[in-house]
């Protein structure tokens, strides 16, 4: 008899989300929810700041307590039943979710802003990281977290660096304790992020997706082949390079009979290379720098790499978009002739060194060492490609939503950042819709119909180009713009200079996260700031386009990036001539223009138009009207 009461008391203990836990920040000025599980019936009690609310578990053992709107403060305690929360705060609460760009992470911005985050640490600032899980059947209850942690350089070194520099300026501009929560997932597209029931009625076929993979033997049983064709793929790799057998990455090894060839030059023929390929590059070490430990920066490969100096393994990068960053230890580098060699492995594509990054040795402040772009190359093992049906759970629509974004409602929140887009490229044209039902989804999920979104609006990246382009970057971009043109309590974060043509996770995210806190001053504090300009009409004068926008524009000579097109609808590059908040474009062969567009292309580096402020104009696509 003591013992089922042993057993019924414990399971009757209050129960909290990964949400509620020490060191949280809880926000202001709202009504603020505090939930978890009980035994059927239990009464709950929750004391904070001084004041016991309390309920009773329901009959599926949830129960909820509503705290009324607060002021910024603290550190405080609440108690929940027996369990104690130490150093609350009450502050802004920051959501930001989307892919890989709101997942870029301080490691790997640090050498923009080197000196900032050495210096810089806030016991106000939190940081709660959600980890990366899916889940096919539904909605759960928690998720698996890191935090809450005080902002250092230590804890945000894996942390949303737009998340770190918001949390940094939002506490600068209102002196209270800011929380950032981030869920995120690299290469994920946005109907991962959406609830199956908000798209069964105009997305049929993501609907229908998330009722095919409810089956977790079908998943399991393609995850599994695909786990074993790789491994296998990489066994008769590893078995037949004869680099590995031969120590090609040693420092005695012959290597005359080897092929020179520049890094920026073909590395493989043909336009796909699948296999391993060897490429060694020797460097003279003076005396003063031999012994030394050193930093080696590889710029950005394609795709995989191993990297060897003297023989050593010095780091591996598994897929291209990370910097490479290697520690050469102490006492490696010898006087004299070193040897620098990289194995890349390529399972699609062709190896390559991507341009303007940095390839060079660090042997402290002001000393380095430039590499060569001459290499010595040699083929490895040529393979066919990997046998999988390649399934990745995390891009299957609502998952995401399940898992990483579901439980972590009704915390209350201040605003959220979506930065994504990237993984919809290919179909830009229902991008619109799907971030339309993605932020409807969210504020009914929090009961919040006007909860404030910040929509980034993808970076110029890749190639630029002179001539007019059918880009579906571009394309998507409008679909964010008209998305959040027709919310008002949306905004958007122009990041159309911010981008680098060779990196689709540019670094200067500091800026992202500054355009993005104006965004929220506006939206959350009412505050008169400003904006990028819009345009406010486009008609027909005379057989030129006139634009007439919100606010005057910054004088910056001659303004580039406009097109026009006709009733072909072939757009050709237009002249620009701006006067105050009027721009007239004109193109000698257009003499009835039709639309009007600027910025619309992958990349268009020489967009120019900018507020007085400094932010930049929002590539657009209009229909002219006739005056």
């Amino acid at each position: 008899m003591v013992l089922l009461a042993s057993v019924i008391s414990a399971d009757a203990a209050v129960k909290l989300p990964s949400l509620f836990r020490s060191g949280m920040v809880i926000q202001r000025g709202k009504t603020v929810p505090v939930w978890g599980k009980a035994g059927e019936g239990e009464l709950v009690a929750v004391v904070f700041n001084k004041k016991r609310y309390e309920t009773q578990a329901g009959a599926d053992g949830c129960w909820r307590v509503d705290l009324p709107k607060m002021k910024a403060g603290g550190p405080y305690v609440m108690e929940i039943n027996d369990i104690r929360l130490d150093d609350v705060w009450v502050g802004d609460v920051w959501l930001c979710s989307g892919q890989s760009n709101i997942d870029t992470d301080i490691e790997r911005v640090y050498p923009q802003y080197q000196s900032e985050i050495d210096s810089y640490a806030n016991d106000k600032i939190r940081l709660f990281r959600v980890e990366n899980q899916s889940d096919t059947h539904g909605p759960r209850t928690d998720l698996a977290a890191h935090g809450w942690e005080k902002l250092s350089m230590k804890s945000a070194w894996h942390f949303s660096a737009i998340g770190y520099f918001l949390g940094k300026r939002m506490f600068e501009e209102t002196n209270v304790a800011q929380g950032i929560i981030q869920t995120s997932w690299g290469g994920t597209p946005i109907q991962a992020w959406v609830a199956a029931d908000s798209l069964q009625r105009h997305f049929p076929l993501y609907y229908r997706q998330t009722l095919l993979y409810q089956n977790d033997e079908m998943v399991e049983a393609q995850m599994r082949a695909n786990r074993l064709a790789n491994d296998r793929w990489y066994e008769v790799l590893n078995a037949t390079d004869p680099g590995i057998a031969g120590a090609w990455n040693t420092l005695s090894l012959d290597d005359a009979g080897w092929q020179p060839v520049s890094q920026y030059g073909r590395l493989a023929e043909g336009r796909n290379f699948t296999g391993s390929l060897w490429l060694r590059q020797h460097v003279h070490i003076d005396a003063r720098r031999a012994g030394r430990p050193a930093r080696l920066l590889l710029g950005t490969l394609y795709d995989q790499d191993y990297t060897y100096v003297n023989g050593r393994e010095v780091g591996r990068t598994y897929y291209q978009y990370p910097p490479r960053r290697y520690q050469i230890p102490g006492g490696l580098l010898k006087e004299g002739d070193n040897v620098i060699t990289v194995r890349f492995v390529n399972k699609q594509g062709v190896p390559h060194f991507i341009k303007d990054k940095p390839y060079m040795m660090i042997f402290g402040q002001g000393d380095t060492l430039r590499l060569s772009e001459q290499w010595l190359k040699c083929p490895g093992a040529e393979m066919p490609a990997c046998p999988t049906g390649s399934i990745a759970v995390q891009n299957l629509p609502s998952v995401l939503y399940n898992a990483m974004l579901y439980p972590l409602h009704p915390f209350a929140l201040s605003g959220v950042v979506w930065y994504q887009g990237e993984s919809n490229t290919g179909n830009p044209g229902e991008y619109g819709q799907l971030l339309k039902k993605l932020m409807a989804n969210w504020r009914q999920l929090w009961e919040e119909p006007r909860l404030p979104f910040v929509v980034v609006q993808l970076a110029n990246f890749m190639a630029p180009s002179a001539q007019p382009q059918n880009s579906n970057w571009a394309a998507l971009r409008e679909q964010q713009r008209l998305a959040v043109k027709a919310d008002p309590y949306a905004g958007l974060a122009c990041a159309i200079d911010l981008g680098e043509a060779v990196d689709i996770h540019p670094l200067r995210k500091k800026e992202v996260a500054a355009r993005v806190g104006l965004c929220f001053d506006r939206l959350v504090y009412k505050k008169k700031v400003d904006w990028a300009p819009e345009v406010v009409s486009a008609v027909v004068q005379g057989g030129k386009a006139v634009l007439t926008f919100d606010r005057p524009l910054r004088a910056a000579g001659t303004l580039y990036e406009f097109e026009l097109a006709g009733a072909d609808g072939r757009f050709v590059n237009a002249g620009a001539i701006l006067n105050g908040a009027r721009v007239t474009v004109a193109a000698p062969q257009i003499t009835a223009p039709m639309r009007v567009r600027y910025a619309w292309k992958d990349n268009p580096h020489r967009a120019n138009c900018y507020s007085q402020q400094g932010l930049p104009v929002v590539p657009f696509e209009y229909v002219l009207a006739d005056e």
